[in-house]
């Protein structure tokens, strides 16, 4: 609790900050942003549910003390400024890409001491670990979290930013020590339109370095040279010969990748417990932040070891079963042919694949993605993932490769995985692609409760 008196002058003790009338607890202030609906329409709700003060933007026979201000979204940002001040003591690290953020992010903070991480998995440090909605949480989370952080002795924080996060403003106010870039590929173009507008968007991250800020940029990127007029030192990974950190090459093997790396005239050989050459850049950008806080490449190549595979990605699953089971929240085009490449790589018999794609989103990459899907799967199982408003079977329509006939349809999702199952020989590889370990699917506006993991934990019990 906070006495909000230096900053309205008003006696009133404040618990928390909200924008979400369902959220707001005893003692919260409410604030009435923009958003996608007018929050003024919740305002009695959030009464009824203990808010303390309102922050509005038009003048009402409101029930409790309000602030009325010009631009509500603003005023957002001077609270939680004042409300939540220990957050500047933090050390940053931003991230952001199409592909990558969750497994740089969580790498980073597996490596780097004291580092907490926010993003799709949620809220994690050595005493944390709660959910989250959103890739990137609402503005107030994420200034409430890093307050909260602090208190626990965290000195820095990995951020995933996702797009439609920096589109909604939900990273307002906050100045990052680095940023780093993952990659760029064509697709959340639903929201975004263009691929101009997206590459905008994934460069207001850069625009929220502080002076003494680092870009550390995928050098091999195509879209690399869009991001080569940030102001801030930049520092580049990639095979790249000019790379700053340059991948000289790897070797893939079932349980480890080799990696040899250039840098400052050096080499060195790393260990890596993470599968796929799409992991080798999520390591390298996280081994060349460490670097950019001068922390010696023998002392990182032994913090590799400690870097564990992200949940829900590349990740194999053991039930005493002759053939492989992998879950990753692969959706994107890219990542699907990510995922697929290098199950190709050290596949003994077939890949047999369960996904879908949601409903409600880039409607004109689903055909490339069943080609991609079809092409590097010896099975396709076509099924539901988040159809929302949409019918599954058209979603699906769109994704089949009809010129191909080794696909199936089924729309019920555990219905498909179990097929997968039941299907599989010795050394076969189910891959069960998008949902990764979500908890829930989500259906015209609802999100019903729904995991892979479990589907899978029935099928094996039962059997």
């Amino acid at each position: 609790m906070k006495s909000i008196y230096n900053l309205y002058k008003i006696n009133l003790n404040i618990e928390n900050i909200k924008t979400n009338s369902k959220e707001i607890e005893e003692g919260d202030i409410f604030a009435c942003v923009k958003g996608n609906s007018n929050r003024h329409d919740f305002v009695n709700e959030a009464i009824e549910k203990g808010a303390r003060l309102l922050i509005v933007s038009k003048k009402d026979n409101y029930k409790i003390p309000y602030i009325k201000v010009k631009n509500v979204d603003k005023e957002l940002i001077k609270i939680l400024k004042f409300f939540y001040n220990d957050y500047l003591n933090i050390n940053l690290i931003g991230v952001t890409g199409t592909d990558g953020k969750t497994t740089t992010a969580t790498i980073i903070r597996d490596m780097l001491e004291n580092t907490a991480y926010i993003g799709t998995n949620g809220v994690i440090s050595d005493r944390m670990n709660e959910p989250l909605n959103n890739t990137t949480p609402s503005i107030e989370k994420t200034y409430y979290y890093l307050n909260r952080l602090y208190k626990e002795g965290i000195k820095n924080v990995a951020i995933e930013a996702s797009s439609e996060g920096l589109l909604n403003n939900r990273l307002e106010g906050l100045k990052f020590k680095r940023a780093i870039l993952t990659n760029i590929t064509e697709d959340h173009l639903n929201v975004h339109k263009t691929i101009d507008n997206y590459i905008k968007c994934k460069r207001k991250l850069f625009n929220k370095l502080s002076n003494d800020g680092i870009a550390i940029l995928n050098r091999d990127d195509i879209y690399y040279n869009r991001f080569k007029t940030i102001k801030n030192k930049k520092l580049t990974y990639g095979k790249n010969r000019y790379s700053t950190l340059r991948i000289i090459n790897f070797k893939e093997k079932e349980n480890q990748t080799i990696i040899k790396y250039r840098y400052k005239h050096k080499e060195y050989e790393v260990v890596s417990p993470l599968l796929g050459e799409f992991n080798v850049y999520n390591l390298s950008a996280a081994i060349l932040t460490l670097l950019s806080y001068s922390i010696d490449f023998n002392n990182i190549k032994s913090l590799v070891n400690k870097v564990k595979t992200p949940s829900g990605r590349v990740e194999f699953l053991d039930y005493n079963q002759d053939y492989k089971i992998i879950i990753d929240y692969a959706h994107t085009e890219n990542g699907i042919k990510n995922i697929l490449t290098f199950l190709n790589k050290i596949k003994r018999n077939r890949i047999i694949t369960v996904t879908g794609a949601a409903g409600g989103r880039e409607v004109e990459n689903r055909s490339k993605k069943g080609k991609v899907l079809q092409s590097l799967s010896d099975i396709v199982i076509y099924t539901m993932d988040d159809p929302r408003y949409e019918k599954v079977l058209d979603i699906i329509d769109m994704m089949v490769d009809k010129r191909r006939d080794n696909y199936i349809i089924e729309e019920n999702r555990e219905i498909a995985i179990q097929k997968a199952l039941d299907i599989a020989k010795t050394e076969d590889i189910v891959a069960i692609l998008g949902k990764g370990r979500d908890k829930y699917m989500a259906i015209k506006d609802y999100k019903i409760y729904y995991s892979d993991i479990n589907v899978l934990d029935k099928y094996f019990k039962e059997l």
